[in-house]
């Protein structure tokens, strides 16, 4: 009974090592992040979003470790039009557009980036990184800027972190673009500078 019990035990021990070992490449996350336009007199964007993060270390060298980054995101924006020559006389029922856009607007935006990220360790606990990220998005609201529905978010970030046992903590400055690729009738889009905060930990 004893012989069994102890098979048993160790079973399960080389079962959740494999596993370990088999998940060590992942990592989970949440980040905070908060933002707005560079300076621009044609209209105010500013905004706060909720990120989970997903990590996969697909290769580790000496000096570097290269990761993909899965990232849903919903962000809550406010925007106005300050310039309301941004809409010329030739747009159809130019002056009912001026007066709608140059009212405050909520906007939510759902965002699915895919990244790819190069970390650079320093010593054991910390490290730098540069992060590049692309993907789909939806937005709710139509502004002169760019029109309701599907779009492209593009962010390019540098990052600093450091690690205490399983988990890492991240502050991450970024720009970000967003627009339709010319797929909707507005596409001028928005640029932002953002920081962020988060904290993941490795599976």
């Amino acid at each position: 009974m004893a012989r069994k019990l102890l098979l048993v035990l160790l079973s399960l021990v080389a079962v959740k090592m494999t596993a370990q070992e088999h998940n060590s490449h992942f990592s989970l996350g949440f980040n905070y992040g908060f933002g707005s336009e560079f300076n621009n007199r044609n209209y105010t964007f500013t905004s706060h979003f909720y990120k989970v993060q997903l990590y996969c270390k697909v290769k580790e060298t000496k000096h570097f470790q290269y990761e993909i980054l899965i990232q849903p995101e919903v962000n809550f924006a406010e925007h106005q039009l300050l310039n309301f020559y941004f809409v010329k006389p030739e747009t159809p029922n130019y002056q009912q557009k001026r007066d709608e856009y140059t009212r405050l607007k909520d906007i939510r935006e759902y965002v699915l980036n895919c990244g790819f990220l190069v970390r650079k360790p320093i010593g054991k606990v910390y490290s730098f990184y540069v992060l590049g990220s692309i993907g789909p998005m939806i937005t709710d609201t139509e502004t002169e800027r760019m029109s309701k529905g599907f779009a492209f978010a593009d962010v390019l970030a540098l990052g600093f972190a450091a690690g205490y046992d399983n988990f890492r903590f991240d502050i991450r400055p970024s720009v970000r673009h967003v627009s339709n690729a010319g797929l909707g009738s507005s596409n001028a889009g928005y640029n932002t500078k953002n920081i962020e905060f988060g904290i993941s930990y490795q599976l």
